[in-house]
């Protein structure tokens, strides 16, 4: 596995040659790649990540999955020119997130149209050589008050997973959810290389418990040493993950923070509890 930036994800943005050059010079791994300057100029990302010796970290799916079906219909129309154009510079992970409640749809009814409509992306998506990876959103905060509880557990992901059965569908497993669905080094275990495709590391509030946490409030990883990220990492190595490892802190003093010194921050929190697991 190899550290990654993904500048959206600390609150940075600018052009994707001088993003790779400041991640290179952080210490990171990897690095986003934008889909829209590949599909115009794929030599030129290729140039950028070889020169700047960085891997491709995961793309967002463009599907909009969640809403009505002509919107959907759009979304998965455009997938296959994309998911050729990110397969073409090395970026074959994709990865997004799934809502853990609804108002509107109960478990069963929400959970076929999960299963169905993801199981179209991920038949494009393995077309061009691609995984899917599905973030499953921990937090109680979120479920609380919502008609209709959806997925929000590791077991509860893998199953969606399973169900959709294209075998190239794993999660998006994020340090953050982790810690706040009350998992377990032991959960990891039971994992692999074959069921994660993309990972995210944070930390969490001091003085909230796993249940009192809320999703958009977050740390840099080991800030806080709330959550056990140097557990999660030995455990994600010894499953043998191979993928891109991003910080997603969704902390406001990280976004307030010039570019450069935003990804040099995130770069050292991400790098020292890299080494404190030994990696």
């Amino acid at each position: 596995m190899y550290t990654a930036l993904n500048p959206g994800m600390i609150g940075v943005q600018m052009d994707f040659e001088r993003c790779a050059r400041l991640a290179a010079e952080a210490g990171f791994g990897g690095v986003s790649v934008e889909l829209s300057l590949a599909a115009a100029d794929p030599q030129k990302v290729r140039r950028v990540l070889e020169v700047n010796k960085l891997r491709p970290a995961s793309w967002g799916l463009p599907v909009d999955f969640r809403g009505e079906e002509g919107r959907f219909a759009e979304g998965l129309a455009e997938l296959p020119k994309l998911a050729k154009v990110a397969r073409s510079v090395g970026a074959d992970r994709c990865s997004t997130w799934i809502m853990p409640c609804s108002d509107e749809v109960p478990f069963e009814e929400n959970f076929r149209l999960h299963r169905d409509r993801l199981r179209q992306c991920a038949e494009v998506l393995a077309e061009h050589g691609c995984r899917l990876g599905l973030e499953f959103v921990g937090p109680k905060t979120i479920r609380d008050g919502r008609r209709y509880e959806f997925i929000h557990t590791q077991d509860g992901m893998l199953e969606l997973c399973e169900a959709i059965g294209t075998g190239n569908v794993g999660l998006l497993f994020d340090s953050f959810h982790w810690y706040t669905s009350h998992g377990t080094p032991e959960d990891i275990s039971r994992l692999s290389d074959a069921l994660v495709v993309d990972v995210h590391i944070n930390d969490a509030v001091p003085g909230r418990g796993p249940d009192e946490q809320i999703d958009g409030e977050r740390r840099l990883p080991g800030e806080t040493g709330v959550i056990d990220i140097v557990a999660f990492l030995r455990g994600l190595q010894a499953i043998g993950y191979t993928g891109p490892v991003t910080p997603e802190p969704f902390s406001e003093k990280v976004r307030a923070l010039p570019a450069e010194e935003a990804i040099r921050v995130s770069a050292q929190a991400t790098l020292k509890v890299w080494r404190e697991a030994g990696l």
